[in-house]
Order: structure tokens, then C-alpha cells, then sequence
């Protein structure tokens, strides 16, 4: 909703002060300018980025577009998943084994959809409980494989925000190649013997080209690019809250105690209190209860 209203606010400032001043769209409306501006942003990121960062890039798109899910409500269920593994690993690793082979599956899993939906995270959870029932791992050695884990991921999550940044710094260059064309077009009209009305016009097409990619540049794919980063910071953010359980749960501290290590990375904005998760995790111990009461019965 946030994008949607900062696009809406560029536009109007932009186009409406140009409508203001007495200008006509009409004016501005050059498709070729913009095939020529925009084929060569896109075939430049083409070419600049293997496959996968390409698709990676067009998964940020839709969700810089869509709404966030890293809210309160995916929290709670990241902290509740994780506090039940945690106690079914208290009577073993191997009976983990049922829930992290094949989580879509699992009971245990499908009571957190939104958790289910994010398939990097989910990985993330079910490989490094993975790890921890393969042997003996101490709490040190586990944080040191998982740094070097997560700074790979952000690393490679990060990819297509820089690209399309940099795409973004060469869009004024682009409005110049395209307004260099247009230049080129008025040279050849002025040696036809073009009236001054003519020459005027070709100008004036020129000089959108310059327009069109300072404002792609600095009203639209900086921004987005600055939003993908984001995106990828609360990403990066959740995986923290994920590393510093397991951590804290290998170094032998109690369940309760883990789940709080790791609520304390959440980003401010969606961060439970304690007493938050206390209700949560209360909660869903009574309907645990209420369900075991059930199956006696």
C-alpha cells in the first residue's frame, strides 16, 4: 500500500506540476523514446546477470508489489514452530526426523502456513535441524557454520537489488543515448530543409529522452532497488531469529529461554514483548492440552 502511495505522490508532483505549468502530455508522449530507453535497461540487466538472479529479481518485484508478510502474525507463527521443535527435540533429534524430511507433510508444519510459503526460510529451519541430528555439535561450531550460511544467502538475496541499482545510475545515461538519436533525426530534418515548427518538435522529442531516464533513474528503480534491500534485510533478519534458537537451545539452555534469544532480533516494528510471546506460548499449550483431552476421550 505504502509503494502504491509513494508512485501515486511521483506522479502527481512530477506530471502534475508539468500540467500546471501549462504543459500538454502529448508533449511528453514519445513510445520511441521509451523503447529505446527501456529495451536498453532491460537488455542491459539481461546481460549483466545470470538466470537465476533474473528470476530472483522478478520474485522481489512481486513482493516490493505485494503486501508484507513479514508482520506480526508470520512472527508468531515463526517463534511457535520453532518452540515446538524444540520440544519435540527434547526427547531426540530422531524424532524430528518425521517433521523436517518432508514439512509440507507434517502436522507440526502445516499449523504455520505463512511459515510454508517461504520456501528459502523453510529450508533454512529444516536443513539446520538436519545438521544438528547428524552428530554432536557444540554451540560455537554450529554459529560458525551458520554465519557463513547466512552471509551467502545475503549475499546472493542481495544480487538483484544491486543490479537493478545499477541499472538505475545508467537510465540518465540511456535518456542521453536516446536524446542524442533524437538530435541526430532534427540534423537530418534541418538538411531536408525542415520549417522551424518541425525542428522544434524534433527537439523537444529529443529532450524527453533526457527526462524519461533521470526520472526512471531517481523516481522509480532507485526507490525499488531501496525497497528490495529492505525486503532482503527482513528476510536476513528472520534467519538471524532462527540462528540464535538453535543456538542458544546446542549451548543447553531451555526452550523458553532460545525462543526469547531469538525474538529479541526481530526488526522494532513486528518485535513481540515477552509477555506477548508468554501469551502465545500459553495459548498454545492449552489447545495442545485441549487436543490430547480430546484423543484420551
Amino acid at each position: 500500500m505504502m509503494q502504491i502511495i509513494g508512485i501515486l505522490i511521483v506522479l502527481g508532483a512530477v506530471f502534475g506540476g508539468f500540467a500546471f505549468m501549462g504543459g500538454t502530455f502529448g508533449a511528453i508522449w514519445q513510445p520511441i523514446e521509451l523503447l529505446i530507453i527501456g529495451g536498453s535497461a532491460v537488455g542491459a540487466l539481461v546481460l549483466a546477470n545470470p538466470k537465476h538472479v533474473l528470476v530472483e529479481l522478478l520474485g522481489q518485484l512481486k513482493k516490493v508489489a505485494g503486501k508484507n508478510k513479514h508482520d506480526s502474525e508470520f512472527q508468531r507463527q515463526l517463534l511457535l514452530l520453532m518452540y515446538e521443535l524444540l520440544q519435540t527435540a527434547a526427547g531426540g533429534l530422531k524424532a524430528l526426523d518425521a517433521h523436517v524430511e518432508a514439512p509440507k507433510e507434517s502436522p507440526m508444519f502445516q499449523r504455520y502456513p505463512l511459515i510454508l510459503q517461504e520456501p528459502k526460510l523453510l529450508a533454512f529451519i529444516v536443513d539446520n535441524f538436519r545438521l544438528m541430528a547428524m552428530g554432536k555439535i557444540n554451540a560455537h561450531e554450529l554459529e560458525g557454520v551458520l554465519e557463513q550460511e547466512l552471509d551467502a544467502i545475503h549475499e546472493e538475496l542481495t544480487q538483484p537489488s544491486k543490479s537493478l541499482h545499477k541499472v538505475a545510475e545508467a537510465m540518465p545515461g540511456f535518456g542521453i543515448l536516446a536524446a542524442v538519436l533524437g538530435i541526430v533525426l532534427t540534423m537530418n530534418s534541418v538538411g531536408e530543409g525542415a520549417d522551424t515548427a518541425e525542428i522544434a518538435e524534433h527537439i523537444g522529442a529529443a529532450m524527453v529522452g533526457t527526462f524519461v531516464g533521470i526520472f526512471l533513474c531517481y523516481g522509480v528503480l532507485d526507490p525499488i532497488s531501496g525497497m528490495m534491500k529492505q525486503l532482503v534485510n527482513s528476510e536476513a533478519s528472520t534467519m538471524e531469529t532462527v540462528k540464535v534458537v538453535l543456538c542458544t537451545h546446542v549451548a543447553g539452555k531451555p526452550p523458553l529461554l532460545a525462543i526469547d534469544a531469538g525474538r529479541r532480533l526481530i526488526q522494532l516494528n513486528t518485535k513481540p514483548s515477552f509477555a506477548q510471546l508468554e501469551t502465545w506460548l500459553n495459548a498454545m499449550g492449552d489447545g495442545e492440552d485441549a487436543g490430547a483431552a480430546k484423543r484420551k476421550a
